[in-house]
């Protein structure tokens, strides 16, 4: 009985628990993705595209692969 009256009680909360369930699935696979090798990899290569086609400059270019490749190593 008393968790029947709990589950009353708490019921308007039930959408809020849900929304924070939600964005912490949306949170871990952001930051799984974020740290993906093949996909680290695969932005090594469009940002290596990019400086050839002048599109980033030197300076551009070393600062997005540091970046990269410091998420690589973890």
């Amino acid at each position: 009985m008393m968790g029947l009256v709990s589950g009353l009680l708490t019921l308007p909360l039930a959408p809020a628990r849900g929304l924070v369930w939600v964005l912490e699935q949306v949170g871990e696979e952001a930051d799984a993705q974020l740290h993906d090798p093949s996909r680290i990899r695969q932005e090594l290569v469009e940002a290596e595209a990019a400086l050839e086609r002048g599109e980033l400059d030197e300076a551009e270019y070393e600062m997005i692969e540091q970046d990269l490749l410091g998420r690589l190593r973890g």
